[in-house]
């Protein structure tokens, strides 16, 4: 039985800690005996970890580098963490700006932080960044895989792509999860064909179906056209453009409602955008659900108005749920969405988004049949999880 390790961040609400816990929910624990290490033991998904895994407890001066709270001063080690975190992360978004967080790693805590005890016979960085360097600086393992969960385009715009490419030669495998996704990082990094690997993020069909029916939607009215987007509260999900697309719409409409379900940096700003726009009648935030496929479920139409993505774990649930989609149309969309089968591909705009929910409401042919068409497939991919083995046992030859 082969040792192996995932560490993240946390396991909050974004879609590749949703991938991970998935993944984690299908292993077979005859086979491998995992281990799970998280920066910060939090998050929406912290419930669905099965019993078979090994969540560690981070050292005070691993967790207290990523937080701040009161448990800090009960040793040493954790207020000399709170004060490497303080200190190092001032400095660098002086000298550094955007490109903070990894400049972080590399001038502090690559030198500081210390490594983990125990030894692997695979570690997994399951997210680009801190994740994935600290499998590379930190764990005693002898394979090493990381994973890249956007398209790594929209990545070196904030960060430095030659710090990737020293940890992608380090590592054994890069794994991405859509062809596009991979194609880009060959593109990038040519000399470096041969580690790149996409591995798709894995969605129980039967599981999913049967967590949409736990309840009822009940903030849902049926006599409104109810739309619903799912994400983290960040420029990337392009919800301020949803915002202005509202405000099209409800010119030509009294009955619809945007719901969104999600938490980040800018709810305060979107909240605001909302208020301005006195749209409050026509968009709420719900915030964070655990549970948010029955809300896919009996809303009317999901909409993805992105600016950039890897691969939507949401597009994969609504497509098992048969739920009509629109989608921006941002570099890695048409991996996933076939356009006016599964879902409308739009323009990244809100005249563009408006206009193509418009599309949907006022075309019930074209709606009815992006949903037979989705009711007719089978869009659970649960046995993929071969291909994960193929390559962890790849990695032993």
């Amino acid at each position: 039985m082969e040792n192996i390790l995932f560490v993240m961040p946390s396991l909050g609400s974004g879609g590749a800690e949703k991938s991970l816990v998935n993944l984690l929910n299908l292993i077979d624990y005859e086979k491998y005996a995992v281990d799970l290490l998280l920066f910060k033991r939090e998050g929406l998904f912290l419930s669905q970890i099965p019993k078979e895994v090994r969540l560690l407890q981070p050292t005070d001066s691993l967790q207290y580098a990523y937080k701040i709270d009161r448990g800090m001063f009960s040793s040493v080690s954790g207020v000399k963490a709170g004060i490497l975190r303080g200190t190092s992360t001032f400095i660098c978004k002086c000298l550094y700006k955007e490109n903070a967080r990894q400049q972080r790693w590399i001038k502090f805590y690559k030198r500081y932080l210390p490594n983990l005890e125990d030894e692997y016979d695979i570690a997994i960085g399951f997210l680009e960044g801190d994740a994935s360097y600290y499998v590379i600086d930190k764990v005693n393992a002898k394979k090493k895989i990381l994973w890249i969960h956007n398209d790594f385009n929209e990545i070196k715009k904030y960060e430095d792509a030659k710090i990737y490419e020293k940890y992608f030669q380090k590592a054994d495998s890069v794994v991405s999860i859509s062809d596009k996704c991979v194609q880009i990082l060959k593109q990038n990094y040519p000399a470096l064909v041969n580690k790149f690997y996409c591995l798709p993020n894995l969605t129980s069909g039967s599981l999913l179906k049967k967590m949409s029916e736990e309840f009822e939607a009940s903030e849902f009215e049926k006599s409104q056209f109810n739309v619903l987007s799912i994400g983290r509260l960040t420029r990337q999900k392009g919800y301020d453009f949803a915002i202005d697309a509202v405000k099209i719409l409800k010119e030509k409409y009294s009955d619809i409602h945007w719901w969104i379900i999600g938490a980040g940096e800018l709810e305060e700003q979107l909240k605001k955008q909302v208020k301005d726009n006195e749209l409050e009648g026509y968009i709420t935030f719900l915030g964070l659900r655990a549970n948010p496929y029955p809300y896919i479920r009996s809303c009317d139409l999901l909409v993805q108005p992105s600016r950039w993505e890897g691969k939507s774990v949401v597009l994969d649930e609504a497509k098992i749920l048969a739920k009509p989609i629109l989608a921006t149309n941002y570099s890695t969309i048409k991996d996933q969405l076939k356009d006016k089968k599964e879902g409308l591909i739009t323009d990244i705009s809100p005249n563009a988004i408006a206009e193509g929910i418009i599309e949907l409401r006022e075309n019930p042919q074209l709606y009815n049949s992006i949903q037979c068409y989705l009711d007719k497939h089978e869009y659970g991919n649960e046995k993929e999880i071969l291909q994960y083995y193929e390559l962890l046992e790849k990695q032993g030859n």
